[in-house]
């Protein structure tokens, strides 16, 4: 196959950067193949690991835990040393009064009429000065037994290296996970590089946690660097205003290490989105935006929404109060919402970030209320059909062009009423609230990219 042909078909299945990509427990090692079609052009599938994928391997965590009994064992060692480092020292400057003693105890022996009062009290007295020994041989004893301890667990600790050894192979572990860091580094470098694409598939649901009540929303955030892995959970759908933001998505599948973060205004809806540091929601009973910033705890801006109906007026087909539905993509931040004189279609509005600004609105033509939930990939909203099981994605609206198509990708709706649905560009994935379970799912992106030779 050549692959510096003039033109390639790339068909990449969307991963996540960093610790972001979710694969399911049965997935383990994602799969890199490619393939030929019958014009000659190369076409390539992507299943891009997970950084840190070795981590989870399980002959990581047991290298990881042998590595701890080292340090254990060597920190025992250390401590046995100095402990017999001391008592070797007090042994020695007790060394003379031991030959005294002794010495007393042969002339005794030898002449018992030579042991008068005086003489049995100066030996009474060595003796007496000898007996901080005793606590010292005392402590040789446990020594001795820890050093028996201390001498199974190595020859544990051989018998499982050997074990691993044999089944890795030749091969220097760490060395293969240095090569496997290095390989994902440059194919998601490689991946950000090809940017947009065309949805053309939807993955099988991969379960985070269940949590919360039927409707609410999470997320991470869309444009930070992947060095920041918070995610941010908000239950609810209308009157609420606790977010709760956890360190790590390890951390939010345990429901710990986690902050509060009280809104000043309460939100409405489920279609919340955290941009650059930020969270962007719907003001309750108004068609007013906010930005929230999560580091000062403050509101940055608001600003209206000119138009759009609130209130559960042009809700998603499963209501509540889903008026106003704000997403980011690779492209920006949005607004997906209706007005009166849009008759009940659905508005795409391009916001400026910082302003609120609408810079570029689009009519769909697509109605609101038939639409389960909608989400922007690549200037591109892709409207669901349904919220309950069964649903499909099936309206795809260009703001590229101003066109639309209908569509039929389907997607598994594993727990019958999705609440919330967004896709984070940084990640490449769709994030779920799905009846009380907040569900991934990784997207195919079809795209054909040019040499520079075209």
């Amino acid at each position: 196959m050549h692959l510096f042909s003039a033109m390639f078909l790339l068909v990449m299945l969307a991963a996540m950067p960093c610790e972001a990509l979710y694969p399911s427990p049965e997935e383990g090692w994602q799969i890199y193949s490619s393939a030929q079609d019958a014009d000659g052009k190369c076409i390539c599938t992507v299943v891009a690991p997970a950084q840190n994928m070795c981590n989870r391997d399980p002959r990581s965590r047991q290298l990881r835990q042998l590595m701890e009994k080292v340090q254990n064992i060597t920190q025992s060692m250390e401590l046995l040393d100095l402990r017999t480092n001391r008592d070797l020292q007090y042994v020695r400057n007790t060394e003379s009064l031991m030959k005294a003693v002794d010495v007393k105890l042969k002339t005794a022996s030898d002449n018992p009429r030579s042991l008068n009062p005086r003489s049995l009290q100066e030996l009474k007295d060595k003796v007496t000065q000898l007996l901080p020994l005793l606590p010292v041989l005392e402590q040789y004893k446990t020594d001795a037994r820890q050093i028996s301890r201390v001498r199974e667990e190595v020859r544990n600790l051989s018998l499982v290296l050997m074990a691993i050894q044999e089944e890795m192979g030749a091969y220097d572990y760490e060395e293969l996970r240095h090569r496997v860091l290095l390989l994902e580094t440059r194919l998601h470098s490689c991946m950000q590089k090809l940017g947009c694409g065309k949805l053309t598939g939807v993955s099988n649901p991969i379960t985070i946690r269940a949590s919360g009540s039927r409707f609410g929303s999470w997320m991470t955030d869309t444009i930070i660097p992947s060095s920041d892995n918070r995610v941010w959970s908000m239950d609810g759908y209308f009157k609420g205003r606790r977010v709760l933001e956890y360190r790590t998505l390890n951390d939010f599948m345990k429901g710990q290490n986690f902050v509060q973060h009280l809104l000043p205004h309460p939100w409405a809806g489920t279609g919340h989105v955290v941009y650059n540091g930020s969270l962007y929601y719907n003001k309750y009973q108004s068609n007013i935006i906010i930005k929230y910033h999560f580091r000062s705890r403050s509101v940055l801006v608001q600003r209206s929404l000119s138009g759009a109906g609130y209130n559960n007026t042009f809700p998603y087909s499963w209501g509540g109060s889903s008026d106003i539905d704000l997403m980011a993509d690779e492209n920006g931040l949005w607004a997906v919402y209706t007005t009166i004189p849009n008759a009940g279609n659905i508005v795409i509005s391009r916001l400026e970030p910082q302003s609120l600004e609408v810079l570029q609105t689009w009519d769909t033509g697509f109605p609101k209320r038939s639409a389960g939930e909608s989400f922007m990939i690549c200037s591109t909203l892709y409207v669901t059909n349904s919220h309950l099981a069964g649903a499909k994605i099936y309206f795809a609206y260009y703001t590229n062009s101003s066109s639309y198509e209908y569509t039929d990708i389907p997607f598994h709706n594993q727990y019958s009423h999705i609440s919330m649905m967004d896709y984070n560009p940084r990640e490449r994935v769709l994030y779920t609230w799905n009846n009380g379970h907040q569900v991934l799912y990784n997207v195919t992106l079809f795209q054909v990219v040019k040499t520079a030779g075209d």
